[in-house]
């Protein structure tokens, strides 16, 4: 099988774990006879330093003519002085506007090798965490509009938040489809108490539940499920919630297992191309150091395969590896433990390919 896909190594250390990131498609290709083409599409601060915009059509256009996309990440201080309107995330924003990518799912799964590393107590750890968070990605307050005027003599800002039903009933499907798969759980996330928005979501929400009668939905205020997050974890199969809430849960939820380092996501719509990253930022401050950890980016990769390659196989071969090399004892700076082996971001690629 020949895939095309559309490389965005992005700034800061998305160069390093990007290319580790290939050098295990490769592997995985040369294993099971499949051929992966890599096309590289500029985004982000090095695309307005090239380019003057975070993603030019060119790079917008080779996402879109690929079978996917394959993200390391974007941004920086150097950027911080760009008008919002041309900063590196707003590329990001437009990508996955343009591509249709309306739902983002990230696990949050703690490999048993590195429940050492969960700052929960150890009790709560002992409960395992492995659950998925089901974010709607291009609808809410991001997407809305935002405005700062002078009133009264003083500075007012307002951002939108809305949404449609058919905005939340197809992210409340994949969230069930995906429950189907797994425990059979889903845990809408809401702040139906105070939001228009949210009593509109519980109400769409319980409508699709119907469709899905073998599994079980629950509602929970975000405040409680950021408090419930970490005070049992192990509770949650599949969490459904709107953009912002999902990003700000999805980020406790990554940190609980361990580092925000090992943590995938896939971005996808109705189609099968989407948009594969890891959820951590572009760490300047390590960036060319040899010092990243690349399995989440690793690990996105594999999530690539199974969701929008229909190559489970291959995507079990990369989970496999990662979870090989973890059990060698090998860990990058953000996951070392007592006794672990201390290695780089190219030795831990490397690491991982070895055990493909």
């Amino acid at each position: 099988m020949n895939k095309t896909i559309a490389i965005i190594k992005g700034d800061g250390i998305g160069p390093e774990i990007v290319t580790e990131a290939m050098g295990v498609l490769d592997a995985v290709a040369a294993k099971f006879g499949h051929t992966f083409t890599y096309r590289d599409a500029p985004m982000g601060g090095n695309a307005i330093d090239a380019f003057g915009v975070p993603l030019p059509d060119s790079s917008l256009e080779t996402c879109l003519s690929s079978d996917s996309v394959l993200l390391g990440a974007v941004g920086g201080p150097k950027w911080d002085s760009q008008p919002s309107a041309n900063r590196p995330e707003r590329g990001l924003l437009k990508l996955r506007a343009a591509m249709g990518l309306y739902t983002n799912v990230r696990p949050a799964r703690m490999f048993s090798d590195l429940s050492a590393a969960c700052p929960l107590r150890p009790d709560i750890a002992a409960r395992g965490i492995d659950f998925v968070v089901v974010r709607e990605l291009i609808g809410g307050v991001y997407f809305g509009e935002h405005s700062t005027e002078e009133v009264d003599g003083e500075q007012k800002a307002t951002d939108i938040m809305a949404y449609s039903e058919h905005e939340i009933r197809r992210v409340a499907h994949v969230a069930f489809q995906m429950a189907r798969k797994r425990r059979k759980r889903v845990t809408s996330i809401d702040k139906a108490n105070v939001l228009d928005t949210s009593r509109l979501w519980r109400k769409t929400v319980t409508e699709v539940a119907r469709e899905y009668p073998d599994v079980e939905l629950l509602h929970m205020y975000v405040d409680n499920a950021a408090m419930q997050i970490v005070r049992d974890p192990s509770q949650f199969d599949v969490i459904v919630t709107e953009n912002l809430f999902g990003d700000i849960l999805s980020d406790e939820a990554s940190q609980i297992t361990g580092s925000i380092g090992m943590i995938p996501s896939s971005s996808m719509g109705e189609g099968t191309r989407g948009l594969y990253e890891p959820i951590h930022g572009s760490a300047p401050d390590i960036a060319g150091q040899n010092k990243a950890n690349p399995i989440g980016t690793i690990l996105a990769a594999a999530m690539m395969l199974r969701f929008s390659f229909d190559m489970a196989a291959e995507a079990d071969a990369i989970e496999a590896a990662v979870d090989a090399a973890l059990k060698a004892g090998f860990r990058c700076g953000d996951i070392l433990q007592t006794g672990g082996t201390l290695v780089g971001c190219r030795e831990m690629g490397e690491a991982i390919r070895s055990r493909i």
